[in-house]
């Protein structure tokens, strides 16, 4: 009867070991799922979260919605004029995705919305845009106004750690750039070092 006892209680052990791996198996496969979902561009409707209602000021110092950009597709990033390189780089290859798209180009709203308002007032932000193409639009505002436009899109962005100094930090933030339909809505979106003709070949099916 002990021998017994001893095999059933060691059984139970490894029963429960094979449970608990099972558990984390499933529970890594369903983080990898969602990981997916969230990186896919072409994934399902689940993702269509991103995106919303935001009121900012364009580099030209008016007030702007999203209710302005009805009717046109948006390429919606976040990003910051002191960015030393993920920030320019992406503005040069939506400058090269307009270039390719020529005359379709009208329907195509790029924005570029500072996660640095501190910084980058609407002066800082037109002249930084003027310098890859004039059909991209700088957005700016308060930080509760960009935060929140932020907060909207998914997008992370906190002061890098260790920069104490006032006036002299990076921000960290999501590289993504948004593709939002002609009704608001998300479509797709194009990871950091997609290149504009890239850009340009999957934006066409939308115009």
């Amino acid at each position: 009867m002990k021998m017994a006892w001893q095999l059933s209680e060691s059984a139970a052990r490894g029963l429960r070991r094979g449970m608990f791996l099972v558990a984390g198996i499933v529970l890594a496969a369903i983080a990898v799922f969602a990981v997916r979902l969230a990186l896919d561009p072409d994934g399902p409707p689940a993702v269509q979260a991103i995106g919303g209602p935001f009121t900012l000021v364009d580099h030209n110092g008016r007030p702007v919605s999203d209710r302005d950009f009805q009717g046109r597709l948006l390429l919606v990033y976040f990003g910051f004029t002191n960015c030393p390189d993920m920030c320019p780089l992406a503005m040069q290859e939506v400058a090269v995705a307009l270039d390719a798209l020529g005359a379709a180009s009208k329907d195509v709203q790029p924005l570029l919305v500072t996660v640095d308002p501190e910084r980058d007032s609407p002066a800082t932000m037109k002249r930084y845009v003027a310098q890859f193409h004039p059909a991209i639009l700088g957005l700016t505002g308060t930080k509760e106004q960009t935060d929140a436009a932020a907060r909207a899109y998914r997008v992370y962005a906190a002061r890098a750690k260790g920069d104490s100094v006032e006036h002299h930090y990076s921000v960290d933030h999501t590289g993504l750039i948004y593709v939002m339909g002609k009704d608001g809505k998300y479509l797709a979106h194009f990871a950091s070092g997609t290149s504009g003709a890239t850009m340009a070949e999957r934006l066409r099916r939308w115009l």
